[in-house]
Parts: C-alpha cells; structure tokens; sequence
C-alpha cells in the first residue's frame, strides 16, 4: 500500500460514501477539511470510509479548460432553471472558480474509465453527469447553494431566518426547454471538438484566425446555436470575404460576428445585397457600409416589410428622403425599434411637450430607443420640479436632443447643484441646454473659475463652446475692455 503526501483542501473535491452506496434520494456528500494523509488502493484514494476518485492518466489542459467551460455552461443553466437572472448567473459564476474544479474533477471521478483510455467525455454526458449532483445540493443546501459554490471549499455561513431568501424554485424543465438546452450544449461542445488528428475543425480554425478566441466563439453559439454548423466554404467565408470588400477592417470583424452571428447564415445574393440595395434607394449612404455594418450588422438581417414600415413611420413625422437616409447612416439601430410600441409610443410623449418630433428625430434619433418610464418621465419631473414649465422643457429638448441621454443621478443632478453655484439666472439653461453636454471637472469648472477670477461676465455658452484659443481670447479682451472702462471711470 502506497502513502501520499499531503494534499491541501483546495485539492479535495469530491468525497463519496462508499459503504453507502447513493441510491436515488441520497443526499450528496462534501466534506470540508484541512489537509489530509490519503493512501491508496484499488478503488482510488481512501480515508477510513471515504474515498477520493482519481485519474492516472494525465488529463490534457486544454481539454481541462475546454470542461471548465462546459460546467460553467451546466452550472449556468442549472442557476437559470432555479429562477435566477443570466446576470445573477454569470455574476455568482465568476466567482465560483473552486467549485467549477469541483465539477471538472467530480466528471473524472464519475467518468475514471472513459479518462483512463483517453476519450473524452461529450457535452451531453457532461451534462448528465452534474445536472443530478446540482440537483442533490439543492435539495441538502437549498437556497444556499449560491453561497457554496462561491464560498467553495469553506462551507457557507448560515443565514439569520429573518433574513432569508425565499426558496428558489423546484428544478423543472419541459421536454421542449430540454430539448432546446440540449441542443445549445451540442452545438457549443462542436465549437472545439477535435478531429482524428486532433485538430480543431476548420470553421473554429478560420474564425480563430480572423481573431476571435474560442470562448467568444462559444457565446457566439450560445446565443445562436446553428453558428458552428455553417458551412466555412458556403456561408462563412464568402459573408467575411465580403464585408472586407466592403471595405470593413479584418479586426472589426469579430465585433460584427458577436453581434449578428446569423448574418453568416443569410444569403449573399438573394438577401444581403438585395437589402443593401434597398437601403440605399431610403437614403443611406453606400459610401458608408463599413461604418454602418460594424455599428449595427443587424440591419442586413431584417425583413423587407420591416424596414419600410419604419421608413413609412419616419415619413410621417415629416422627414424628407434626404433626412431619413442621414438618420440610417449615423442611428441604423433606429430600425430595430418596434414602430407601435417604442417609435410611436415616443414621438407621442414628446409631442405632448411640445418638441418638434422631426427635429428631434434628426438631431437625436438614439433618444427614441429610451424608456418612456425609465428615462424619459424622470428627466421631464426632474426639470418640472426645478421650475422649468412644460413649454421651456420642450424648447430645452429641440435645442439639444441628447438631453434626455444623460442620466439623471451621474450627470443632471450634479450638474444643476453646480450651476446653481454660477451667477447666471435659470432661464439661461433654455437658452443653452448643451450645458449638460459638458464635462464638469475638466470643462465646467475650470473654465467658469477662470472667468471668476478674471473678473469678467461671459454668456453661458462662451464659456463652455468656445475652443480654448478662442475662449482665452474673448477672456483676454473682455478684461483689457474692463480695464480701459476702470480707467476712465476714475
């Protein structure tokens, strides 16, 4: 019998009865402890009762990495089916990095054989394997079982009973949403399948040298899980091809794969230049396709009514042709609005204070992708409660349409207190609403300090629009001019 040395608790991750077999309602079994002396025997690593499973054969790191991200994607969608967020997910996830060891070294144990001939597992057997043992530690640790994976290998602190959560919700799953999460898992373990020779397959291969790595490649399909069967010679490639064509640069060409990965899917010549073409009687500059793809690739993948019953919407708040194609070329996300519940919902409220849609629309079309009850009414109730009217907001608003973008804690609300600190009446904000536009600590202040200490009065709107030549100019001879008017007034 062979002794081992000493092995830290970070080292420990699964430990089984194995003088009590786990039958279908068993409880799953962690153990936390400091370190420990193990010795061997032919069912793996034993400690009295307990035995701790291992491989002999060296596991290949990439293949280690390759199920790290296979178990972050089980643990994902397991946390989803409880009733948490994606973002609650992903946070709690991130943090998680023992526990997800945990679950790639718990496959080695359950799975010792298929290792010690070198097969690895697929994603479905990956995720056989930990959706019952996520289950079971819900089942023992209930709505704790986010603070253990995070807290892993330390057990989690109990909570007050006053302060607990409700209990997450039963794991269920109908045999649609499994076969949908099914199907996601498979197409997301081709990604870095590996061929006879153990090489990537050529569709990984060609999208690694255009510069995206392999987890991008995998969000990728997790998001649109038909991605990583496209065709490299019929779909992929030519797509790419011609987006460089266009003029588009080879390292903006990830960022447009991430956002509109089923642009690769539509075809070239009865789709995407046909909708090109169509876009371009609308206005849009073909000049500026690279520009326009990178900012917004979706716009390639909409349906022909879809973009004229935006175009129809923007037509009849009295834009002409020429105004419309410049709004597509700078805002083309302006078209994933939906025109009866955010594009006219919209121009309705704005209509109620008064503000000239179509001004607006041309000055600020990214203002019609707001929330009417999130950002709009706040800003409208913010300004109302400082005195302004309806009429002066509305004139605030056509003058500059970004107003309503900025937030109203980070960006309004310290601006106002500041410029409740400058000599200049309310009424001066109507007259210049770009104020907001206007960083506080490297234009507002300094410049305004400036003009306080120079002894001179300047408009709001010279001392912030002004380049800095021009503005210590106008500084410079307002001074000179309140000199000579001192002179001969003594």
């Amino acid at each position: 019998m062979q002794t081992f040395s000493q092995v830290g608790p970070s080292e420990i991750f699964f430990i089984a009865r194995r003088d009590n077999p786990c039958t279908s309602n068993c409880r799953a079994q962690l153990l936390f402890t400091g370190r420990l002396h193990f010795r061997q025997d032919s069912f793996g690593f034993r400690l009295k009762n307990r035995v701790v499973e291992y491989s002999a054969r060296p596991v290949p790191p990439n293949l280690i990495a390759a199920e790290k991200e296979e178990a972050k994607a089980v643990l994902t969608l397991f946390f989803k089916k409880q009733g948490l967020s994606n973002s609650v997910s992903v946070r709690i996830i991130n943090k998680s990095d023992l526990f997800i060891d945990h679950l790639v070294s718990r496959l080695h144990s359950v799975h010792k054989a298929r290792y010690l001939v070198g097969r690895e597992l697929t994603t479905l057997e990956i995720r056989d394997s930990l959706i019952p043992y996520l289950e079971q530690l819900h089942e023992q640790h209930g709505d704790l079982l986010s603070d253990l994976v995070v807290s892993f290998p330390d057990p989690p602190e109990d909570r007050p009973a006053s302060s607990s959560p409700p209990p997450l919700a039963p794991f269920t799953s109908s045999p649609r949403g499994l076969a949908a999460d099914t199907k996601k898992l498979r197409a997301v373990s081709r990604v870095s399948e590996l061929d006879t020779e153990g090489a990537l397959r050529p569709q990984t291969l060609y999208l690694l040298d255009l510069g995206l790595n392999l987890e991008q490649i995998k969000t990728i399909t997790r998001k649109f899980a038909a991605f990583p069967y496209y065709s490299l010679e019929g779909k992929i490639k030519p797509v790419v091809d011609f987006l460089l064509d266009l003029g588009i640069p080879k390292s903006d060409i990830p960022t447009i794969l991430c956002k509109r990965p089923q642009i690769c899917g539509i075809s070239l010549t009865d789709n995407l230049k046909p909708t090109m073409a169509f876009l371009e009687t609308l206005g849009i500059d073909k000049n500026q396709w690279a520009k326009i793809i990178y900012r917004f690739p979706a716009i390639l993948t909409y349906s022909r009514q879809k973009l004229i019953s935006t175009v129809e919407f923007l037509t009849q708040t009295g834009l002409t042709e020429e105004q419309i194609g410049k709004i597509l070329t700078r805002c083309p996300n302006i078209m994933s609005y939906s025109v009866e519940d955010k594009l006219r919902p919209t121009m309705e409220y704005f209509k109620s204070l008064n503000v000239d849609v179509a001004v607006l629309l041309h000055r600020c079309p990214q203002t019609f992708g707001l929330s009417i009850e999130t950002n709009l009414k706040p800003v409208t109730e913010f300004f109302l409660e400082k005195g302004y009217g309806i009429d002066e907001i509305g004139v605030m608003i056509s003058r500059y349409g970004a107003l309503y973008t900025f937030s109203l804690r980070e960006n309004l609300m310290p601006k106002w207190d500041y410029f409740q600190t400058m000599d200049y009446p309310n009424s001066e904000l109507v007259k210049f609403p770009q104020f907001f536009g206007y960083s506080l600590q490297e234009r507002i202040k300094p410049r305004y300090e400036l003009v306080k200490r120079s002894g001179v009065r300047l408009l709001l709107n010279q001392v912030l629009s002004l380049s800095g030549v021009e503005f210590e100019k106008v500084v410079k001879k307002k001074m000179m001019k309140k000199l000579v008017s001192d002179h001969h007034q003594k």
